[in-house]
């Protein structure tokens, strides 16, 4: 009870204390500081709103950035996820072409390397053979001991005198060549069909090819189209050579192509090397203001010292020598006082690097030739492989395999219509090329003798298709089944195959002359055998076929 009547008792007290009207003076403004207070909650509350609508701006424009950028990532993931599925797409097409392309250079080398089955070239290959009589194996066997077989001795007597001549005149040319100055001169080497064994027609001509280096200290660094430089289609199975002194950079020093100034000087070279006066370049046969060796000057050069080199020996011999041919320098020929001749090509040529290719620099063609690019252009040949790889073949191949007589019965049935109807594009090497791959695309057994008359027909649907399809690749260039014996560059077995027969693409008169010819060749094959060939029974033709071959 006290301390509830304590508490009533401080309640009124405190109330009291606090009664406005007891301090009159201290809470006098007391109305006025209300409005005023007021006036700042209201100002306050309104700052506060403004600064809540600013917060809510923000927050939202932070969620909308948020939002964009959760959009974004979702995209960038959305496009990395799209841009790996499109590189999967990507590669696995790349692997697909790929696949496709080496398939198709594959089943390409095959068609030109295979001729498949005799069967199945019968009914794909063999239209123009639609109502042509092919000659039997007795008509063959009896035309090729009548018109063939007998020439063959007169070619190794010919070839052996030439040869002997040869190294003579080569002999007295190095003698009246400065050693110093002038070219060196290495011994001639037989190739081509006379040391092949296959020529058939005459006038008999061998093909001599004379290796040449230049005098010391300079030597030649070649360059053909497949060493990885680029050449235009038309320069393909060309090369450049390049005449430089042998402690010479193959790239070159800088100072060659930069004018230094007449007060400095080369480092690496005196001022005697930097300087190569025209005149020099042209004494090493070299192009005008070039380092490239002229294919012109070289024959001029050659056809010079062959007649110096003639005029000191010619007389020990009881003949005369000249040059037989304006567009074939090297063509020279032997006139006996009888009234006979012998014409032999001696063709000065450059080793490539140390391999048995030649760069020659002059090529006797026909039909399908082209006049090189340029005189500093030379043409590669790779006639001492082709003569080692049917060498290597022949050892592999049955007792008097057929081989050779079917390639010497298609150059003399081509020559024969060409004597009649006038020149075509087909070369004999053509014709070799083509005897070429299927040496290489068949097995040895079916080259016995008695098998003429089928790999005859072989040869002819092959040389239809290429002639049909305007294809016919060299057999060494891009050739991958090369046999390693030979010793090949493998830089020519990796480049692209080369087309023999391109020309055709580009001349379509040359093309449709050369088919025509094809196709009367075919038509009057039997007529021309026929006449060179003995009309014997047939029981006595097939003892001639197996006693001559």
């Amino acid at each position: 009870m006290p301390v509830g009547i304590f508490r009533v008792c401080l309640v009124v007290i405190t109330a009291i204390v606090n009664h406005p009207l007891l301090f009159p003076k201290e809470n006098g403004t007391v109305p006025e500081n209300t409005e005023e207070i007021i006036q700042k909650m209201k100002e306050r509350e309104e700052s506060l709103r403004l600064e809540q609508l600013r917060l809510e701006q923000e927050i939202a424009d932070q969620e909308a950035a948020q939002k964009a950028l959760e959009k974004a990532a979702e995209i960038v993931e959305e496009s990395k996820e799209e841009k790996v599925r499109w590189d999967m797409w990507t590669a696995f097409s790349m692997v697909i072409f790929l696949l496709i392309e080496l398939w198709r250079q594959d089943f390409q080398e095959g068609n030109w390397q295979d001729t498949g089955g005799e069967e199945d070239d019968m009914a794909v290959l063999g239209k123009a053979f639609k109502g042509v009589a092919f000659p039997d194996k007795a008509v063959l066997a009896s035309f090729y001991e009548k018109r063939i077989l007998g020439t063959t001795g007169d070619m190794a007597r010919m070839r052996e005198m030439v040869e002997g001549f040869a190294d003579d005149l080569l002999e007295a040319l190095r003698s009246v060549c400065n050693r110093d100055a002038d070219m060196e001169v290495e011994d001639c080497m037989g190739v081509g069909s006379m040391y092949e064994n296959w020529r058939v027609r005459k006038p008999f001509v061998c093909d001599l090819i004379v290796p040449f280096a230049p005098p010391e200290p300079y030597c030649f660094r070649s360059q053909t189209w497949c060493s990885g430089d680029s050449f235009p289609p038309d320069e393909q199975g060309y090369g450049t050579i390049k005449v430089c002194r042998a402690d010479e950079d193959v790239t070159g020093c800088i100072c060659d192509k930069t004018k230094l100034g007449e007060d400095m000087l080369c480092l690496l070279h005196s001022q005697a090397n930097t300087t190569r006066p025209s005149s020099e370049m042209e004494d090493l046969l070299c192009f005008k203001n070039t380092q490239y060796l002229d294919a012109d000057q070289v024959m001029k050069w050659f056809q010079i010292a062959v007649t110096k080199a003639w005029n000191r020996i010619s007389h020990k011999y009881e003949f005369d020598l000249s040059f037989s041919l304006l567009d074939s320098p090297g063509a020279l020929k032997i006139k006996f006082r009888s009234g006979k001749s012998i014409a032999f090509n001696l063709t000065p040529v450059v080793q490539y690097e140390n391999s048995d290719i030649y760069f020659i620099s002059h090529f006797p063609r026909r039909g399908l030739a082209a006049d090189l690019p340029s005189s500093t252009h030379w043409f590669l040949t790779f006639a001492v492989y082709e003569r080692r790889f049917i060498q290597l073949v022949s050892k592999m191949l049955p007792p008097n395999a057929c081989h050779v007589s079917c390639l010497q019965i298609l150059s003399f049935l081509h020559g024969k219509q060409c004597s009649l109807t006038g020149p075509s594009g087909l070369t004999n090497y053509h014709l070799k090329t083509v005897m070429l791959h299927l040496l290489q695309a068949r097995s040895s057994q079916d080259w016995a003798p008695e098998k003429l008359e089928a790999r005859l027909q072989d040869m002819l649907k092959f040389l239809e298709k290429c002639l049909h399809e305007k294809k016919l690749y060299h057999f060494f260039i891009g050739n991958g089944k090369v046999p390693a014996e030979l010793g090949f560059p493998i830089i020519f077995q990796r480049a692209e195959p080369l087309n023999l027969f391109r020309p055709f693409v580009l001349r379509r008169d040359v093309y449709r002359k050369t088919v025509d010819t094809f196709h009367e060749m075919l038509r009057n094959m039997s007529a021309l055998i026929n006449e060179y060939t003995v009309h014997v029974p047939l029981a006595h033709a097939n003892g001639i076929h197996k006693e001559s071959l």
